[in-house]
């Protein structure tokens, strides 16, 4: 969304900049220093999924006016890269502390795992598109083939669930105009988040919950991982510390 801004904006500074070097005598290598800050704005709009920089995304749990007067506390707990035979585990533990959360599903994973995605989808739980590939090289696609694999992964979804799912989120939280272009064309809403356990590389279970539990605040959107040991791990005692700070689970997005 912002990206509008930053090209009328590159523009102006680069015009500038080359009228300095044109006309004032500026050194050359302010043009690079130039380049080179703008390209720094441009990696770090593609990295970071809160900038809403190409697109935007849904990073906070939407409050309603109900739950503004009454002060309530909700955050998502959101699971990205299933399904997996892990995936059955956080499910149990999910149905034993009645809680709802939402998986981001890859499209090429669903395959013998059918009944997993069954199972989320009768337990209540909301499911998403995470791409059919889920690769860096989706990012180096234009918009029609982004398009044809967020397709063949909601596809995937429908055959096994019935469902068709509405939401997406970028695989490592990346963005980029195609992505843009692609989910406004599929009219899908891209979900990010405002917590990142990093529990794809946490190597000590203690210091991954007290991490969360340090930073978690209300509204935010927890990403963690299905096919994470260490995460089916902590998850009881997670949900066990956020229930006793009063806080609450839904999803990520409003739900009609």
């Amino acid at each position: 969304m912002r990206f509008k801004y930053f090209l009328v904006f590159s523009i102006i500074l680069l015009a500038h900049v080359g009228a300095g070097v044109w006309y004032s005598g500026y050194a050359w290598w302010w043009t690079l220093i130039t380049l080179l800050f703008l390209l720094g704005i441009l990696v770090l709009g593609c990295m970071n999924i809160r900038w809403n920089f190409f697109l935007r995304s849904t990073n906070r749990v939407p409050l309603s006016i109900q739950q503004l007067r009454t002060g309530t506390k909700p955050v998502a707990l959101t699971f990205d890269d299933g399904p997996h035979e892990n995936t059955l585990k956080v499910l149990d533990i999910l149905k034993a502390e009645g809680v709802q959360a939402t998986f981001f599903i890859i499209g090429h994973q669903i395959a013998g795992k059918e009944h997993i995605l069954q199972r989320i989808k009768d337990e209540g739980h909301l499911i998403g598109n995470h791409t059919y590939a889920h690769n860096g090289a989706f990012y180096w696609q234009p918009a029609r083939q982004m398009k044809e694999d967020i397709l063949r992964c909601n596809e995937q979804i429908k055959a096994a669930t019935g469902l068709s799912s509405n939401i997406f989120r970028p695989p490592f939280g990346v963005t980029n105009p195609n992505l843009a272009k692609a989910l406004d064309s599929l009219e899908m809403q891209s979900v990010g988040w405002t917590l990142r356990s990093l529990d794809t590389v946490a190597k000590d279970p203690g210091a991954l919950l007290n991490k969360i539990l340090k930073n978690v605040r209300s509204n935010n959107t927890i990403l963690l991982h299905d096919p994470c040991a260490i995460t089916v791990d902590i998850l009881p005692e997670l949900i066990a510390k956020l229930k006793e700070k009063g806080m609450t689970f839904g999803f990520p997005v409003a739900m009609a």
